[in-house]
């Protein structure tokens, strides 16, 4: 209670801190107050007002669509660097500047996409005060118009200020897909084939949806994007280097999944569908949208099949025994997969935004394997047979409502709230049969977990004199588990089944709240130096109790998460920049689990509810820039990781002998490395993007020697990875791309991951003037399937693994555009929302009223 109260009243020293005699006046300054481009100089001795009022309308040169939040700047005529006022348009692109002073002025009118445009009105004299400038048009920027007019022009892969992103709208090879087929083509990310994303080699990364967490992540990684189209995913933005906008959370960095938007008026509809031999999928997405109300309505479902083959050698030395173990497999993975949303947004006025809604995810994953086991202990072998039905169901509710204020440009506060809820269950059930004639012996596990986390944030910038920026953020957040779990034994025929008395239940009760509150700076110099500076602070209290009974032993810890982030802009188009953040990895609900999964007889796994969040400095160098038609990126990174959480497998003390994998707080992990990725123009048409990543990691842990006591294990090594992709447009609308990707050998503590490549090729035709468009595709399809490898070594354990992952594969998608079509050429200012990113959608436009390099937050 304490701590809401806390909350409470920080929030309501950011609404204190925004208030000034501008909220009354729709977003304008009175008169004599700052200008956009700084404050003014109380020793100027030219006068900063007067009695005059300039007026005037801005549209687009094309739709003549009224252009809302356009820019507008003053100056006098003798000095266009500094301006003296400053407003913006309002929905019907209208524009008032009043108590203007007298004198030879400009007026420098700009917006996101656009070119400048400056007009000159007449003077300003007391016996002519009023000037309207009436309709000035604003024409797109020449790039902009060539990423709407000229096939292929926009790059698959771009680059911005704090980030890399990805253009997966026009990837027509994951159209039919899930998110995890997009990710695999992102540079610097590595999806496995179990679906793992990892970032620079590192799994501890936060993966949000438009901005936004979601509990729907918590679990599992590589589920949650099944539930996410491929189709509808606008972009993928990977952001190796954080500010302190950022939530600390996530050592390797930050994945922020952008789906596609529709601001164009009217009813519309899309239609997505795909069908293959290895998964199907439709998905309708609609929306409407009337003056200043807009409303979204979509809805997602797959199905998915896939086979595949395990084999597992395993061989485990104890004091009196040898035993070799033979483990061999077939599994089928049969999964439904949906997401279902609504969404509003509404503009209260001209410069007040509202937005919510509501979103459903479901999965449903079920897998039979069929195993068969061959122990051999001391020369003596017996074998049995395993099968086993598990099931993977949840279901996720997200309710977010967002509020934004713009009191001038880049004065701005917003309030933002998020509720997540998701509700997983995890059993199964086997078959054991030891020898012809024998009843099987039957086993049940059944765990069920709710998982639930509130959040309110509170934002507020403003700029301080030309070319600075200040932002200062409140976070709370209140997360809680629920976990409890029971073993069951089955009678003949696995009809029946009563509690094990030999395997008791558990439960676990979880809750973690943080309370976090960020500051930042950015400044930036006429020669194009810019420097961010900020400090993130973030107090963690945890309280856990085991079986309802037993409070676990965990202590609140604060962190301090400074953040720094240089660059440089050359008149030749080449950037170098450098940065250095902390981050910190809170143990996810998987690794906190204290219910021991026993489906595979020869591995078990549990979790920790003791472990404590890991610790990571980060440090990363860059340079970038165009040669002709070739865009170049370089970067060399370092990161070191304290306090990690890592994966033990030790054998337990029983006939047969059974690994069991757990985690714990006992790894040091350093790696540093580099990556080279380009995106090469041939022709208008053609092009080719790619490149590759190396580094080197090494890991230090604990582990337990024959001798039952443990000890200190290293292990260490390269890592190489590359990607290649073509595509290729033609005027008459058809697509061809293809692509192929390559890991080789990575390490763990105990062993190694063996490497793997895959690749698809891909076709598309535009149909009914770009209404429609059907794709084929596939999918390593010159082989059965895909293997991987992965072994286990320590003074105990040698083992090595196999598997088989049958994923070649083909599939037809067709998709609809139902409704107006075209551009919508002025973009809708949005709230923030719960965010764990300073993503400012669409970024900013380099005039005085901005600090350069603030834009994207």
């Amino acid at each position: 209670m304490k701590l809401k109260f806390t909350v409470l009243f920080l929030f309501c020293g950011l609404i204190a801190l925004a208030q000034n005699p501008s909220q009354g006046n729709g977003g304008q300054r009175p008169a004599g107050s700052a200008g956009p481009g700084g404050q003014r100089n109380a020793a100027a001795t030219l006068p900063t007002s007067g009695d005059g009022k300039i007026t005037g309308e801005v549209l687009d040169s094309i739709s003549k669509v009224p252009v809302e939040f356009a820019t507008i700047a003053l100056f006098r005529k003798n000095d266009l660097k500094k301006p003296i006022d400053g407003t913006v348009t309002d929905e019907k692109g209208k524009f008032v500047l009043k108590n203007v002073v007298n004198g030879i002025l400009a007026v420098r009118i700009s917006f996101i996409g656009y070119e400048d445009k400056w007009v000159f009105p007449k003077e300003i004299t007391d016996k002519h005060l009023n000037v309207d400038l009436e309709k000035v048009d604003l024409g797109m920027k020449s790039n902009v118009l060539n990423e709407i007019t000229v096939t292929g022009q926009k790059e698959m892969i771009e680059e911005k200020v704090d980030r890399m992103v990805y253009n997966a709208e026009k990837d027509i090879m994951a159209k039919g897909g899930d998110a995890s087929d997009v990710l695999k083509k992102v540079p610097l990310l590595t999806v496995d084939l179990d679906g793992n994303v990892s970032l620079r080699g590192n799994s501890n990364i936060r993966v949000l949806i438009n901005n936004k967490p979601s509990t729907i992540m918590a679990a599992s990684i590589a589920d949650a994007l099944k539930q996410i189209p491929a189709d509808e995913i606008k972009t993928v933005e990977v952001i190796t280097s954080p500010s302190a906008r950022y939530d600390a959370e996530g050592t390797g960095g930050i994945i922020n999944i952008i789906t596609k938007k529709n601001n164009i008026e009217g009813l519309n509809l899309n239609v997505n569908s795909g069908i293959g031999n290895r998964a199907a999928n439709l998905g309708l997405n609609g929306s409407y949208r009337k003056g200043k109300f807009g409303l979204n309505l979509n809805g997602y479902g797959r199905g998915m099949y896939n086979p595949s083959e395990t084999y597992m050698n395993q061989n485990t030395i104890r004091s009196g025994f040898t035993q070799n173990t033979t483990q061999t497999g077939k599994s089928k993975d049969l999964g439904a997969f949906g997401r279902y949303g609504l969404g509003f947004d509404y503009d209260i006025r001209k410069n007040e935004f509202l937005s919510g809604g509501v979103r459903y995810g479901t999965r449903n994953f079920v897998r039979n394997s069929d195993i068969n086991i061959y122990n051999e202990i001391n020369g003596i072998g017996t074998g049995y047979n395993r099968n086993i039905d598990s099931k993977d169901l949840s279901g996720t509710v997200d309710l977010n409502l967002d509020y934004l204020r713009i009191f001038k440009p880049q004065k701005e506060l917003s309030f933002s709230t998020l509720f997540s809820r998701t509700g997983l269950t995890n059993n199964f059930d086997t078959e054991n049969t030891y020898s012809a004639g024998e009843d099987p012996f039957y086993q049940r596990n059944k765990n069920n977990n709710t998982n639930n986390e509130f959040t309110v944030q509170g934002d507020f910038m403003t700029p301080i004199k030309e070319r600075q920026l200040f932002e200062v953020g409140l976070k709370a957040i209140f997360r809680t588990v629920e976990s409890s779990y029971n073993y069951f034994t089955g009678n003949a025929g696995g009809i029946t089944f009563t509690l094990d008395p030999n395997r008791p239940g558990g439960a676990l009760d979880y809750s973690q709240n943080v309370s976090a509150g960020y500051v930042s700076y950015t400044a930036s110099s006429k020669n194009k130096w810019t420097l961010k500076l900020g400090t993130r602070f973030e107090q963690t209290n945890i309280s856990a109790t085991i079986n309802k009974t037993t409070q676990a032993d965990i202590p609140a810890y604060f962190n301090v998460v400074p953040s720094v982030n240089i660059s440089k802009n050359f008149n030749n188009g080449l950037t170098i920049k450098t940065a250095y953040n902390r981050r910190i990895q809170r143990p996810g609900i998987q690794q906190l689990n204290p219910n021991l999964n026993i489906s595979n007889p020869q591995s078990y796994s549990v979790g920790n509810p003791n472990l404590r969040p890991e610790i990571s400095d980060n440090v990363e160098l860059g340079i970038s820039g165009n040669l002709k038609k070739t865009y170049l990126n370089f970067s060399l990174y370092s990161r070191t990781s304290s306090n990690a959480i890592t994966q033990v497998s030790t054998p337990i003390d029983s006939l047969p002998q059974v690994i069991l994998t757990s985690y714990q707080n006992i790894g040091k992990e350093q790696s540093y490395g580099g990556n080279l990725f380009g995106n090469f123009r041939i022709t208008q048409s053609f092009s080719i993007n790619g490149g590759f990543e190396l580094y080197n990691m090494y890991l230090n842990g604990q582990t337990v020697g024959s001798d039952g006591i443990s000890k200190p294990v290293t292990n260490s090594g390269w890592v190489v990875s590359g990607r290649l992709m073509g595509q290729y447009a033609m005027k008459s609308g058809w697509q061809f791309q293809a692509f192929s990707f390559v890991r080789g050998r990575r390490i763990n503590l105990q062993g190694y991951q063996g490497g793997f490549g895959m690749y698809s090729l891909g076709i598309s035709k535009e149909i009914n003037k770009k209404k429609g468009t059907i794709g084929l595709s596939a999918d390593n399809f010159l082989t059965r399937g895909i293997k991987n490898t992965s072994t286990i070594h320590s003074d105990l354990i040698n083992q090595y693994n196999e598997n088989l992952r049958l994923n070649r594969g083909f599939r037809f998608t067709f998709s609809y555009k139902i409704g107006k079509m075209g551009i919508n050429s002025q973009p809708r200012k949005k709230t923030r929302g719960v965010n764990n990113t300073d993503v400012k959608e669409g970024g900013g436009n380099d005039n005085a009223t901005q600090a350069p390099g603030a834009g994207g937050r």
